[in-house]
């Protein structure tokens, strides 16, 4: 059963040879409770892992941290604005010294987030670092990564045995794998030389039994793809855990289109949509205050929004 955490860090694990630091992040939007479950049974199989099988080696650190911790506590996507939309050096630069009582919701949790990712820069001594975000969509069907990059990004990404969107992180600005890939998280705000390597991972729908099992998995071939472990390390946990096969999505697939939404839109998605499922050209996706909207163009729609709070009304990839 998972734990009520109330601290930003769910655990960590480090082994004594030289590796990769891998800092991956859950519940970065509140709703989103999968990750923090799968980060908790990785950490339960390492730690098995290490007791019972006397040959084994771990070789860098894991680390599990809470994005969102307020939002998580009351289960909603953010409490005043999307922490994934923020990351900028101008904001970070404008929190960094600010008390936190003196900040908003998320403001206060970024400028957390930022000292503790920072600290695990600081004291590591590896020179890559691999951030994982843990995600989930309101819609069927979300089960998907995105790396920030087309080189060791992608790379990463091809491991994690799900469709790969390549092109959407672009799409999106403030997002905290976009200020990382860009060196963002060092402790004088200058771009860092920190060789970073970024991939979210979405494991399927907010409710679905089967996406802390997914996100689980999909940290465990994180570790074995930076070589944190071997091929026949946690075999038996991931034996284990049975889940429906994937979709039959081409491996690799290109985002076209992004259609943002304000509050003041209104916006209402058409019942019935799910992730990865095709469209047509004018076909009548949506309602807003200015009447009916039509997709652009033909593809395959992706994370239609089916809840209260959000940015993106839907996305087009092709």
């Amino acid at each position: 059963m998972s734990q009520q955490h109330t601290e930003r860090v769910i655990g960590t694990f480090e082994g004594e040879t030289p590796g990769p630091l891998i800092i991956v992040i859950a519940a970065l939007h509140g709703n989103e409770p999968a990750g923090v479950r799968a980060l908790e049974m990785v950490f339960d199989a390492l730690e098995h892992e290490r007791r019972d099988k006397p040959n084994f080696q771990f070789r860098g650190k894991l680390v599990g941290l809470i994005g969102n911790l307020q939002a998580f506590l009351t289960r909603q996507r953010f409490v005043e604005r999307d922490l994934n939309r923020m990351w900028t050096a101008d904001l970070m630069a404008e929190i960094k010294g600010t008390k936190p009582e003196d900040l908003a919701a998320e403001n206060r949790e970024a400028q957390h987030l930022f000292e503790c990712i920072n600290a695990e820069n600081q004291s590591s001594t590896s020179e890559t670092t691999v951030f994982l975000d843990l995600h989930t969509t309101s819609a069927e069907g979300g089960i998907f990564t995105i790396p920030t990059d087309e080189g060791e990004s992608l790379l990463l990404a091809k491991h994690l045995g799900a469709p790969v969107i390549v092109g959407l992180q672009a799409s999106i600005p403030g997002t905290l794998l976009g200020f990382a890939t860009e060196g963002g998280f060092s402790l004088n705000l200058q771009p860092s030389t920190l060789n970073a390597i970024c991939v979210a991972f979405e494991a399927g729908q907010h409710e679905s039994p089967h996406a802390a099992i997914r996100s689980a998995i999909a940290i465990v071939r994180c570790l074995r793809a930076m070589e944190s472990i071997s091929q026949t390390d946690v075999v038996d946990f991931e034996k284990n855990l049975t889940l429906p096969s994937l979709t039959s999505i081409p491996p690799v697939v290109r985002f076209r289109y992004a259609h943002n939404i304000k509050e003041a839109d209104e916006f209402k998605m058409r019942p019935g949509y799910a992730n990865f499922q095709p469209i047509v050209q004018g076909e009548h996706l949506a309602d807003d205050v200015h009447g009916p909207v039509l997709s652009p163009d033909k593809g395959l729609i992706l994370m239609p929004l089916y809840q209260a709070k959000g940015s993106d009304g839907f996305f087009i990839v092709q």
